[in-house]
This record gives C-alpha cells, structure tokens and sequence, in this order.
C-alpha cells in the first residue's frame, strides 16, 4: 500500500523521494504517532509535502489511496483496509470488546437500523452499545467507537466521521488552479526585500529593553517601518484581444498596489512605444513619454509587462508598425531599451502557454525578453517572481 502511495503522490507531480519514504516508514516504526488514519495523515503530509501549493494535490492523493479509512454521513462506504481498523481497534478496544462489536452488516443495513432506532428512541442515551447516543460503541451517535460508525450532531472525538482530505482546505493553494487576488499575493511574496526606511515612528521594543538595561532607567528608542523595499513597475495591456483577460488584470493589479509600496503602474496597447498613459480615459491628452520614465526611476526597479503579446509582427519590428499611430521607432527598440535599463523585467501573459507556439508575435516578444515570458497562472507567476529576486 504504501509504495502505492509514493507512486500516486510522484504522479501527481509531488516530488516525493525515497527518502522521504524511509523516514515515514521510520516514523511509524518508532510509533510517533497515535495509530489513527487523521494521525498518519498529517505525518505523512508533513513529511512529503514541501510547497503549499500542493498540499490540495496531496489530498486528492491521499483520498484515492486510503479512501474508505472514514465513512461520512450520506456517503456511500468502500472497502475499508482492514490492516487500519486494525491498528485503530487495538488502539482503543481489547480483543474481547472487539469481538463483542463487530460491524453490523453492509451498509443498507446500517441506514435501516439507524433508522429503526431514530423512531423507537424517545430520549437522549449516554453509553451503551445499541441506542443511539453519545459515548459508547455503538455504530450510530458522537464522542464513541465503531468500525463503521455514522456520527450524528456533536462533536467527533477519535475523528472516525471526519476525512479531514476530503474536505481540501487548501484548494485556494493549488499551484494548478485559476489566479485570484488573494493566490497573486502569496505569488507576489516571494518578491520581497525588507528595510526600515523613514521617519522613526515605530517603538524598537529589543531596543529600548537593552537601553534600559544598560542606562539603569528607561530608555524609548524607536525606529522606522519594516516595509517591503522592492521597487516595481508595472505595465499592462490594455484593449482589443485582452479584453477577455479584464478581471485577471484587475485582480494582478489590486494584488500588486497592496504587497507593493514602491509601484508605480502604466497602460500600453499591445507593445509599449514612445508613450504610455496612466489613465485610458485621457489616453491621447495625458501621456507619458518612455524616455522620461527610464529617467526617472532608477535601475534597481523590476519591470512587469502584462499582457496577451498577440498582434501583427510588424507591431514589433517595424516603425509605423502600431495599429494606433505612426511609432517613429519599432516596439523592438523600445523593449531592448527597456530591458536594458532594468535588467530584472519580465512578461507575463494570460494565453496559455500550450498555445503561444502559434502566434508570431508572441514567439518575437518572448524572444526580446530573453525567454522571461511566464504564463499567467499561480505557477508562472512563482517563477516569474523568483526570477525577478535573481536579478538585482
């Protein structure tokens, strides 16, 4: 079984080595835990899983393996292994009590002899092993014991009613799953490069205790906000063939001008040009010129492009090539100036990625980029940040 699991858990994508599987063999050896499949489950996703981003994944895993372990109320039951009733059993009952309450039957007859005893009970049982209560080893009610027990109301003691895997409470940290606001955030963490900076208005708590050790009386020191020091700029695509991809932009957006105090954003369309704007309703009438923005800010800021890249090549490689106005230089030379001025940049684009093979001007701009054009999911945009914090 459990060289089935790390077969499961690799094809699943979960880097799960030899290991690893020695140590949780090791562990079970040494009986770390208490003999419960809740237990073994949170040993061996403790021991397999090293990015939150799979623990999801994990689950889907864990639940296709040793499905059957609990049985839920409403759900139809599966085989059980019977070397982990087993182990549970041993764990809370004797032989001879084991004897005593062996399993009803298949579970049709559970349901109809759940039943039965919800229309003959008239009142609440503590214990026992028929009437429906709490404690006790009967199959039905709270708090008690039984291989194949249905819990009704309160609250699950030995976790038999409970699949903690199926409940996937971690799905909003599938690394495989569609952006929202709150998984770019976590993506964007990794681009962080704390400093205290400012004015001095935070009380420094490990300071003023060593200098009113040293003094002999109180000494407040204070001292400047941590705050994430990275600086970014943003530039997204706007119009024509993004359209479909508004509400992901608006989520990288709201995402990005909460982690991020240094950024400042801008609009192009399609490929940035001499010119770029910060409000698309003032479009042509407030513009910002490129030239003064690679003046203004330094070159430790990282660059964001976001958008779809998906236009006529001669957008890219030639003057005059823009479907908007007559560009004097081609969006190619304004890239390569671009990039050249931040070395950390990258693009990031909302196609899938399986289909950019198909588009030419997707294959230049990549190209341009020097290959740093990611797909905007939660696993290129991880990658996108973790090349940005190689690049200084």
């Amino acid at each position: 079984m459990f060289f089935g699991f790390l077969d499961e858990l690799r094809a699943a994508g979960i880097p799960a080595s030899l290991k690893e599987h020695l140590m949780l063999l090791e562990a079970l050896d040494r009986e770390v835990i208490d003999r419960t499949p809740e237990q073994f489950y949170y040993l061996s996703r403790a021991i397999y899983v090293k990015d939150e981003g799979l623990l999801d994944r994990f689950d889907q895993v864990f639940n296709k393996v040793f499905k059957g372990l609990l049985t839920d109320y409403g759900q139809n039951p599966v085989d059980v292994p019977e070397e982990w009733l087993k182990a549970v059993a041993e764990k809370y009952l004797t032989p001879e009590e084991m004897e005593a309450i062996k399993s009803l039957g298949d579970w049709d007859e559970i349901m109809e002899t759940l039943k039965k005893r919800l229309e003959e009970q008239q009142k609440r049982h503590q214990g026992g092993n028929k009437w429906i209560g709490t404690g006790g080893t009967s199959p039905f009610g709270n708090s008690g014991y039984n291989p194949e027990g249905v819990r009704i109301g309160g609250e699950s003691r030995h976790k038999r009613a409970l699949k903690v895997w199926e409940k996937r409470e971690f799905q909003n940290l599938d690394n495989t799953k569609e952006l929202g606001t709150r998984n770019i955030k976590i993506a964007l963490r990794r681009l962080r490069k704390f400093a205290r900076e400012g004015a001095a208005d935070e009380l420094d708590i490990p300071g003023t205790i060593d200098g009113t050790a040293r003094q002999g009386w109180l000494d407040i020191r204070m001292r400047p906000e941590r705050r994430n020091a990275v600086k970014l700029l943003l530039f997204l695509d706007v119009g024509g063939s993004m359209d479909p991809f508004i509400k992901l932009c608006e989520e990288l957006f709201s995402a990005a001008t909460s982690e991020f105090k240094n950024l400042e954003f801008f609009y192009f369309h399609n490929c940035p040009y001499e010119g770029v704007w910060k409000d698309n309703k003032r479009r042509w009438s407030e513009r910002h010129q490129m030239w003064d923005i690679l003046h203004k800010y330094g070159h430790d800021y990282k660059v964001i492009f976001v958008g779809d890249a998906s236009m006529s090549a001669y957008e890219i490689t030639h003057p005059g090539g823009s479907v908007e106005h007559f560009n004097e230089e081609s969006g190619a030379v304004w890239l390569q100036r671009i990039t050249h001025v931040y070395p950390a940049a990258v693009w990031l684009n909302p196609v899938p990625e399986a289909h950019w093979g198909y588009t030419q001007s997707v294959k230049l701009i990549k190209q341009l980029m020097n290959d740093r054009m990611y797909p905007l999911t939660l696993a290129g945009l991880d990658d996108a940040m973790r090349e940005l914090t190689r690049k200084h």
